[in-house]
């Protein structure tokens, strides 16, 4: 198992790519506008590309999904609950920042939907879509349990969770899915989170703040 990430746009937001090792097939999980910056992480370990998984429609984490689907001829997962959010990177930005930050923000010609329990067979793993709304209503992380990893988007930081104000986001929603379908998972899983640096479960159950009130 490899994993290698960068933190990229102004968001500073994890780019994740999962390989069986450097130079062989492997998965991308999220795009940040910086489609350049995630395909020279790509060439950096002689990785190729069969798929992107995108945790949830916030530009930050597929701005740049459009360019690398086309550039790599994949395609890009996304579920349907978020679609809103994708359909207009640039509408969004005006409404987010006030302003289009620098970035490319092609979409993909169609995103390919992935559902809660799906198994996805991506570059010789099993992938399991957990869908964790919340954050967003269409807020998935992505689940390699034979290898004991866990992409958790914004729905799981080391020290923190994914924020909830901002259109579509509910708080109890999200707390729900942190007790329902995350903090469920063994212990020693590693988090690999949509920013920051990454962490495990049983770390976050012992001093994360935000779930204390889950820890049995």
């Amino acid at each position: 198992m490899f994993i290698d990430g960068a933190s990229l746009w102004l968001a500073g937001t994890n780019a994740w790519v999962m390989a069986s090792g450097p130079g062989d097939k492997a998965f991308v999980v999220d795009a940040p506008p910086d489609p350049e910056a995630v395909a020279a992480l790509l060439r950096r370990h002689d990785l190729v590309p069969v798929a992107l998984l995108v945790t949830h429609g916030h530009v930050d984490h597929l701005g740049g999904a459009g360019a690398l689907a086309k550039r790599y001829s994949v395609s890009a997962y996304l579920h349907p609950d978020d679609g809103w959010l994708a359909a207009d990177p640039i509408a969004q930005l005006r409404a987010l920042w006030g302003m289009v930050p620098p970035g490319e923000y092609e979409p993909p010609h169609q995103y390919e939907d992935i559902a809660d329990g799906a198994v996805l067979q991506l570059a010789g793993f099993d992938v399991r879509v957990v869908h964790t709304p919340g954050h967003t209503p269409g807020h998935c992380c992505f689940h390699v349990a034979d290898d004991g990893v866990f992409f958790s988007g914004d729905q799981l930081f080391a020290g923190s969770i994914g924020r909830t104000d901002l259109p579509g986001g509910d708080y109890d929603t999200l707390m729900r899915s942190m007790a329902e379908r995350v903090v469920t998972l063994p212990a020693d899983t590693a988090v690999f989170p949509g920013h920051g640096p990454t962490t495990t479960l049983a770390r976050e159950l012992a001093t994360n703040p935000f779930l204390e009130e889950l820890r049995s």
